[in-house]
């Protein structure tokens, strides 16, 4: 039963994609949007997002509502959006701190590059291109076999970027890259059981220290990435300066934390809030 729901999940999938890319990029950026914005916070993940809301913004139950909306909308884009992500990252995309992003393009040797779920996370790594940086991805694979091997056509973009899924075998391809001075992008901002505790937004979340540790073992540049949306499929990627590698790893995690938070609080409705971020159960419940 589970392989027969995989493929009509598949199913679904592929045909939105292909929809999807039949339309021009705004126009497909502004239907999922409105899609997601209409069914989303009908569904039951809202309550959760809406507590972590008020639990890391402490904003009134109203305003928490306009940002589930609004990330839902936000969700919607993305998703819509996957079959445009050459068209976006070439003529959508404005790169901040170019200045870095051509040092690093000059610096041999591996790189770490960090961001989180915000915008529309995939447009920040095809945006080094330009610089001549090519990023490999780790990525979370979904639990439906089917649909993963959609979507990773649409974020490798027909393969053009190179992918590693997070597990044991996928660590071990990373440690190799890095080993052959690769550049490797990752997201932290998921929760992960068997990392360490470290706060967020005032709340105890258990975190991978892998980026930090990877940074450290072969002494790369560990770079903060931020993407924000700014108008329907537009979008600006900053490139900010490495953080510190000698730095003890509690103290980087703390930094690049910070740094989330930052970029979470001026834009919150473009989280992804449904992630079950937190280890207390005050987030949870």
């Amino acid at each position: 039963m589970k392989r027969v729901r995989y493929l009509i999940e598949a199913a679904l999938v592929r045909s939105l994609i292909f929809g999807f890319g039949l339309m021009p990029v705004e126009m497909a950026s502004a239907t999922g949007g409105t899609i997601a914005r209409f069914i989303g916070p009908k569904l039951s993940a809202s309550r959760k997002a809406k507590r972590h809301v008020m639990n890391s913004l402490h904003v009134e139950p109203q305003e928490a509502e306009r940002i589930i909306q609004g990330m839902w909308e936000n969700l919607g884009r993305v998703f819509a959006e996957y079959p445009h992500l050459p068209t976006i990252y070439q003529h959508h995309v404005e790169v901040v701190g170019e200045d870095i992003a051509q040092d690093l393009a000059q610096t041999y040797g591996p790189i770490l590059f960090f961001s989180g779920h915000l915008a529309n996370w995939e447009v920040g790594a095809p945006s080094l291109r330009r610089f001549n940086i090519d990023v490999d991805l780790i990525y979370r694979p979904p639990n439906n076999p089917f649909v993963e091997n959609i979507l990773q056509k649409c974020r490798s973009m027909q393969g053009a970027l190179k992918t590693y899924p997070k597990s044991s075998a996928g660590m071990r391809l990373v440690m190799g890259a890095l080993k052959n001075d690769r550049r490797i992008g990752i997201l932290i901002d998921q929760k992960y059981n068997q990392g360490v505790e470290a706060q967020f937004f005032g709340q105890p979340a258990m975190t991978s220290p892998a980026f930090i540790q990877l940074a450290q073992k072969f002494n790369c540049p560990l770079i903060p990435v931020q993407v924000e949306r700014i108008k329907g499929p537009n979008f600006r990627v900053t490139i900010h300066p490495s953080l510190d590698v000698s730095k003890p790893v509690d103290a980087l995690i703390e930094d690049a934390h910070r740094l989330l938070e930052e970029w979470i609080t001026d834009r919150p409705e473009q989280w992804l809030w449904i992630h079950r971020r937190w280890k207390s159960s005050v987030a949870d419940q």
